[in-house]
């Protein structure tokens, strides 16, 4: 039986900030249990939500490197065993994370103490599996200082990029005193990119942990096939292409899978009336009115609706939202958004809730149980994403019956079918160039569609739920890989 360790910075239900901790939480719940045992450490944030907290039983507890304290908590849950690296100086906080500057140092301690209590926990994984920059030292030490020790050789790793614009990036001189690590992990090609100018000191050269995972990890994988191939492009890499595509026989991109026990309007309690395949039309009607009633829009359940529930962010595209608003509200359409972010586009959507009342509805913030209602409640979901490593969002909206538009990017390109109306089929709408033109096009495309081809309408929605976007394959595929190695 292979055991596996996942090594994250958020995990649902303990701490969740983005996708990230939606992955880790889901994943090793859905690999083969006859296959693996699969375990997951994390660090043990004061913020984490107190009904675990309170669960907690002390493992161990040491000092690392002979004067740094460690403190390794556990709890079980839904089969999964979970560890927690506790040390107050560098978890304690309202939130798991803060500033750059501080955030590599705690990390970097993280990485190191993962590793240095394997051998008192009883667990020695055949593989890591590191999850983002915040895990991406685990490959590193593990390849350098901790090879020493025989206990830690044949280890295998995996590198996971959810998102490759968060890397871990500061000079040279800050990341060796933080990290310890030898000199030669800071040779141009490791975790520091060969190209760099060289009338610098060698100090202030720019060295990134993520690159450093990318060097030392065994396989690297990312979040869809799509992104996989962008990430090599110098316009999506970041600065990291040349490893990317030095690695790429080693490069692996599997979609996100989506619990559907969680995202099922079936059995959703959060939504007005529960549907399915088979009587999708009237439950979305039933909670479009509720989804109204809920913003203080006119009660219309043929009204075209539009929902939007996203971290308010460049990266989501909605500077081509702007660009549309006043078009798109002389249509007869309905937008409901939910989601918080950068000031700017915060007050872009106030400003056009007040502009247009009875058409726009936003709120500032995020409430879980009223996204729900809003996938099931709208008609079409925007996501016109600049780019997108994978999402959830349109996954998401597939299975309540919300149609999504989307940006050919990423993710969104590997999981929404573009509608064809000579072929019948499809799944959703997609824009090709990034453009508020051409996002408009479609938002027009799929009123109209709605509006007069009511029959075809519905067909696409019964193809969208029908789609499974759960983590039956992509465990699979997971799987394959912990096999392979």
């Amino acid at each position: 039986m292979k055991k596996i360790l996942f090594v994250a910075s958020e995990c649902v239900p303990f701490v969740k900030t983005g996708g990230l901790a939606d992955v880790v939480g889901s994943l090793p719940k859905n690999l083969d249990k006859a296959q693996c045992d699969t375990r997951v450490i994390l660090p043990q944030y004061e913020c984490m939500k107190e009904k675990y907290k309170s669960q907690l039983k002390s493992l161990c507890y040491f000092q690392m490197d002979n004067r740094i304290y460690v403190g390794i908590n556990t709890l079980v849950l839904d089969g999964i065993t979970y560890y927690f690296v506790d040390n107050n100086q560098y978890f304690s906080g309202p939130k798991p994370y803060f500033d750059l500057f501080s955030d590599l140092e705690r990390f970097a301690y993280f990485a190191k103490a993962v590793l240095s209590a394997l051998p008192l926990i009883g667990f020695r994984p055949d593989i890591i599996h590191a999850h983002d920059w915040q895990a991406a030292l685990v490959p590193v030490y593990l390849n350098t200082i901790f090879q020493g020790d025989p206990f830690f050789r044949g280890i295998r790793t995996i590198m996971t990029i959810h998102n490759i614009r968060f890397q871990g990036c500061w000079n040279v001189g800050h990341l060796k005193w933080i990290s310890g690590l030898p000199a030669e992990c800071f040779q141009p090609g490791k975790l520091v990119s060969p190209y760099q100018d060289t009338s610098l000191p060698f100090d202030e050269w720019n060295a990134t942990m993520l690159r450093g995972g990318i060097v030392y990890s065994d396989w690297v994988t990312t979040v869809s096939e799509s992104y996989a191939k962008e990430i090599q492009t110098p316009s999506f890499s970041d600065g990291l292409d040349d490893i990317l595509k030095w690695r790429k026989d080693r490069l692996l991109g599997i979609v996100n899978g989506l619990d559907y026990e969680i995202w099922n309007p079936k059995t959703d309690k959060a939504i007005a009336k529960n549907y399915d395949k088979r009587n999708f039309w009237s439950g979305k009607k039933e909670n479009k009115k509720a989804l109204q009633k809920k913003f203080g829009l006119p009660e219309d359940p043929d009204k075209f609706t539009l929902g939007l529930v996203s971290r308010l962010t460049d990266q989501k595209g909605l500077d081509l939202v702007d660009g549309i608003m006043d078009s798109l509200m002389r249509e007869d359409v309905n937008l409901v958004v939910l989601g918080s972010g950068d000031e700017r586009y915060e007050n872009m959507f106030r400003y056009y809730a007040a502009k247009y009342p009875g058409k726009v509805a936003v709120l500032i913030g995020y409430d879980e149980e009223l996204s729900h209602l809003i996938y099931a409640g709208a008609d079409a979901f925007l996501v016109p994403s600049a780019f997108e490593p994978c999402g959830l969002t349109q996954l998401i909206a597939l299975k309540y019956g919300t149609l999504p538009i989307v940006h050919e990017i990423g993710g969104l390109k590997d999981t929404v079918k573009p509608y064809n109306q000579y072929e019948h089929t499809g799944t959703g709408f997609s824009f090709a160039g990034y453009s508020s033109h051409e996002l408009l096009d479609r938002i027009n495309h799929a009123s109209w569609l709605y509006r007069e081809q009511k029959e075809e309408w519905k067909a696409m929605e019964k193809r969208a739920m029908a789609e499974d976007w759960s983590w039956t394959e992509s465990s699979r595929r997971y799987m394959d890989l912990y096999n392979s190695l």
